[in-house]
């Protein structure tokens, strides 16, 4: 068959994670790949509870249809869980997702035209991108360093190009670098931000994952103009099955979201919204939170200690204070995506760098996964990949 497809679908392209992980399916294969959390850690029973009591107390409401803007009890316990990052706002500014994807494909319907400019950080999240490019923009990577997105590089930026529709950023334990910005660099984005006009979508699914130090505010705590949208996700703080993320916003952006949910798939599934809520009421999230960032914690620490004793002297990584990535630099001629080929035979698996990048390039990265793997995993897996590696990195 030969349809007439839209000039929008050659914009689609699948993702490479996902691409990447159809290879990973086998018992013998150790996987640093995806972003998942640890399985074995979500509350199964505790959520079972709350599943039987939000059907048997009110079953009928849980699966009928409901607001756009989702279960307002839900919205009530994300205003109090985003109050940690320093955000003040109330229910009428949230707005819940089906994941946070879903708020980064409605942040391209809203706001971008072909040809349009956005400012990303180099690297930067893959699924952000893909969802991005559906509306062919030109993508602008704005260089980062050990602090993440570097604000001369973003005022250059935002001084040179025209018709730059939003800057895009994951400021804490960035996907892939693993990378935090620090609290003056937040200041400073959103002076410039109001310099140039220029709204920020700041995504952030990892910030409660801290393993060390304070949590930081959220670049959306200093905005008092609406420049930030939020998008967050229940998704690596409790559970991605459930498919449950949340879009902060002004009331005039709100809405132009609200339309978009409208139009796509009318609202969030009710029982998924009633139940996590009731799970909410029932159960300290902070306590939750603490169990899985601990057991995070030992397996970053693991994974760099075999990083520090088995990887070759020119190769770097970063060691991130949180989150769920760290960021390996191979030598300049080394591929990280024919690396990749080479570690599927050795059945270790991870993602490589080069499609982080929207304008291509800069092949001699990897990106490692810590969370989903259990210790005696790591211990095995690195070791194949340092082999690998040291084979390799001459």
């Amino acid at each position: 068959m030969d349809f007439k497809m839209s000039k929008r679908v050659d914009m689609m392209k699948n993702s490479i994670i996902r691409q990447l992980l159809s290879l990973c399916d086998s018992p013998e294969m150790i996987s640093f790949a995806g972003g998942f959390p640890a399985a074995e850690l979500f509350p199964i029973e505790e959520f079972k509870k709350a599943s039987i009591e939000t059907l048997d107390e009110d079953g009928r409401k849980a699966l009928q249809y409901a607001a756009t803007d989702g279960y307002p009890k839900l919205r009530e316990h994300i205003v109090d869980i985003v109050a940690k990052q320093g955000i003040k706002c109330n229910i009428e500014d949230i707005l819940i997702t089906n994941g946070s994807q879903q708020g980064l494909e409605f942040s391209g319907r809203i706001f971008l035209d072909e040809g349009d400019t956005i400012l990303v950080e180099s690297p930067s999240y893959l699924g952000a991108l893909g969802a991005f490019r559906v509306y062919n923009p030109n993508f602008v990577e704005v260089e980062t360093d050990q602090n993440g997105m570097r604000m001369d590089s973003l005022e250059e930026a935002l001084e040179k190009y025209d018709n730059i529709k939003f800057i895009y950023t994951i400021p804490e334990f960035q996907n892939p670098t693993g990378l935090t910005m620090p609290v003056d660099r937040r200041k400073k984005m959103i002076e410039l931000a109001k310099k140039y006009n220029v709204p920020i979508i700041e995504d952030s699914p990892y910030g409660r994952l801290r393993f060390e130090g304070e949590i930081l505010p959220a670049i959306k705590s200093f905005d008092d103009e609406g420049y930030v949208i939020y998008l967050g996700t229940f998704s690596k703080i409790f559970a991605p099955g459930l498919r449950i993320g949340y879009v902060i916003a002004n009331e005039e952006i709100l809405s132009k979201y609200n339309t978009s949910k409208q139009n796509v798939d009318l609202q969030a599934g009710t029982n998924s919204m009633m139940q996590l809520s009731k799970y909410l009421d029932n159960m300290c999230i902070d306590d939750h939170i603490c169990k899985i960032t601990e057991v995070y914690k030992n397996r970053r620490d693991l994974m760099i200690r075999m990083m520090d004793e088995y990887f070759p002297e020119n190769t770097s990584w970063n060691v991130p204070e949180g989150g769920l990535f760290t960021w390996v630099t191979l030598p300049e001629n080394v591929d990280a995506t024919e690396l990749f080929k080479k570690g599927i035979a050795r059945n270790v698996a991870f993602v490589p760098g080069e499609p982080f990048y929207p304008n291509g390039g800069h092949r001699n990265h990897f990106r490692l996964n810590y969370s989903c793997m259990p210790e005696e995993k790591i211990e095995i897996g690195m070791k194949r990949l340092a082999e690998l590696l040291c084979e390799e990195c001459k």
